[in-house]
C-alpha cells in the first residue's frame, strides 16, 4: 500500500510538472508570434503577384523606321491584347495576342494578317521595368513555335516602353 501511495504521488508530481512545462511552452510561443507580428508590421514584405508585374495599357517602340506597339487589354489567366508591327523595309502586321504570364515571362500566340492572309506565330516577352523585351529562340519545323521556351534569350534592342494609349 505504501509503494502504491508513493507511485500516485510521483505521478501527480509528474503531471503537475508536465502541465507547467506545457503552459510555459505555450506562453513562449505566443510571445514569438507576437514578436513576429510586430516585426512584420515594422518591416512589411511586399510580394509581387505575377499578375501585377504586367499592367493593361500600351507598350511601344518607335525609332529608326521601326514601330512596334502592343496594347494589353486584359491581364488575368490569359493575357490578351493587340499587337502591331512595322519594321523598316518590311510589310506591317496587325493582329491579336493571347498568352500566359509566368513570372516575368509573357509567352503567347500572335495571330495577324499579312499580305492578304492570316498567320500565327509564338512570341515571347520579358516584362522588366515597365518594358516588354522580345525574346528569340530556336523554332520548331513549322517555324511558328519555340522549340524550348526555357531557352529563349530576351535580348531585343527594341524594348517596348509603357506609353499613354491616347497618343
Amino acid at each position: 500500500q505504501k509503494n502504491r501511495l508513493i507511485k500516485i504521488k510521483t505521478m501527480k508530481k509528474l503531471m503537475i510538472l508536465a502541465m507547467f512545462a506545457l503552459t510555459l511552452t505555450a506562453c513562449k510561443n505566443d510571445k514569438k508570434v507576437e514578436v513576429a507580428n510586430e516585426t512584420a508590421k515594422e518591416n512589411p514584405v511586399i510580394v509581387e503577384n505575377a499578375a501585377t508585374v504586367l499592367e493593361p495599357g500600351c507598350y511601344e517602340y518607335n525609332k529608326d523606321g521601326n514601330n512596334v506597339k502592343m496594347e494589353i487589354t486584359k491581364v488575368a489567366d490569359d493575357v490578351t491584347g493587340n499587337l502591331n508591327t512595322a519594321y523598316s523595309g518590311k510589310d506591317s502586321n496587325k493582329g491579336t495576342f493571347v498568352g500566359k504570364l509566368n513570372g516575368d515571362k509573357l509567352i503567347g500566340n500572335y495571330t495577324f494578317d499579312a499580305e492578304g492572309k492570316s498567320s500565327s506565330r509564338e512570341v515571347a516577352y520579358q516584362v522588366k521595368n515597365n518594358q516588354l523585351i522580345e525574346g528569340y529562340g530556336d523554332l520548331d519545323e513549322s517555324g511558328t513555335k519555340f522549340k524550348d521556351v526555357n531557352a529563349i534569350k530576351y535580348s531585343s534592342t527594341m524594348p517596348l516602353a509603357k506609353v499613354d494609349c491616347t497618343k
